[in-house]
């Protein structure tokens, strides 16, 4: 989140200026209050330089699905139309849950719930959100059609645990981050997810399970982990009359397999001579 702190909350500030006294401060007056909110950043982020503190947090991690190929296929003013529409759709909505996004990476997003500002009610609103996020993809998607542009779709995992969380950099250039093995473990989730998808850990299910209606857990082996990890899809939010509009299902479950082959690396487009052994652990929908 670079110096997004500042940015983000002199942003709003000005907004809110704007909308009460008719206009946003300019000048010196606006120097003045960017000199506040920077000062006060890291301690609203709950950490100071250097020093990053141990929290936990949920992760939501969203991306697009076949957005490459799109990038492909159409102009690069079309392809960032598309990309503007679909970040700034995103972004109003992860502010109105008061989630943080931590970073744009292309076409993923990362959004934190409980850092650097913690609710008590994190687990929901971050579910919350990823689910008004894909019913959101369906109105983006309509007028795509009416406007003759393609369709887009999005994958999206959450994840609840533990964290270090703080500024990194230094006073040229710094963000407010979070690390671990937990956001690693996200990003696995995220890879599982289908278009108009929200899979979450059994962390995050056991933290709101009388929240939402969820599918049965399906185990997954992902990389880094020696043990299956339990995910589950979200269906609905019955108290907010909410569904998640399927978009994609899978055509068979997924089932552990233990089958060996050989394999050759890739890189920079030219096979490496030198053969590798594998093992397949899972096969998922495409079989």
């Amino acid at each position: 989140m670079k110096k997004a702190l500042r940015g983000d909350a002199l942003e709003r500030v000005q907004d809110l200026i704007a909308r009460e006294a008719g206009a946003p401060l300019r000048g010196d007056a606006e120097r003045e209050l960017a000199s506040i909110l920077g000062a006060a950043a890291p301690v609203v982020a709950g950490a100071s330089d250097g020093n990053f503190l141990s929290r936990e947090v949920t992760i939501v991690l969203a991306d697009l699905r076949g957005f490459t190929a799109i990038s492909e296929a159409y102009a690069a003013t079309v392809v960032l139309e598309l990309l503007n529409r679909y970040l700034v759709r995103m972004s109003e909505i992860i502010f109105r849950h008061s989630g943080t996004i931590d970073k744009f990476m292309g076409d993923s997003i990362m959004v934190l719930f409980g850092a650097p500002v913690g609710h008590e009610d994190d687990v929901r609103r971050a579910v919350a959100c990823a689910v008004e996020m894909q019913v959101a993809m369906t109105e983006i998607n309509r007028h795509h059609k009416q406007q003759g542009m393609p369709e887009l779709f999005m994958g999206i995992g959450i994840n609840t645990g533990a964290v270090m969380a703080g500024l990194l950099g230094s006073d040229l250039y710094s963000e407010y981050t979070v690390i671990g093995d937990e956001v690693n473990l996200t990003s696995r989730i995220e890879a599982f997810s289908l278009r108009g998808q929200v899979l979450i850990s059994q962390n995050t299910f056991e933290r709101c399970r009388d929240f939402i209606r969820a599918g049965d857990p399906m185990d997954v082996h992902v990389k880094g982990k020696v043990n299956p990890v339990s995910l589950r899809e979200v269906l609905a939010i019955p108290s907010l009359s909410a569904e998640v509009p399927r978009q994609e299902i899978r055509r068979s479950p997924r089932i552990e397999v233990k089958i060996t082959f050989s394999y050759q690396v890739v890189k920079s487009k030219i096979v490496v001579p030198q053969m590798h052994q594998g093992t397949i652990r899972d096969i998922s929908y495409h079989g």
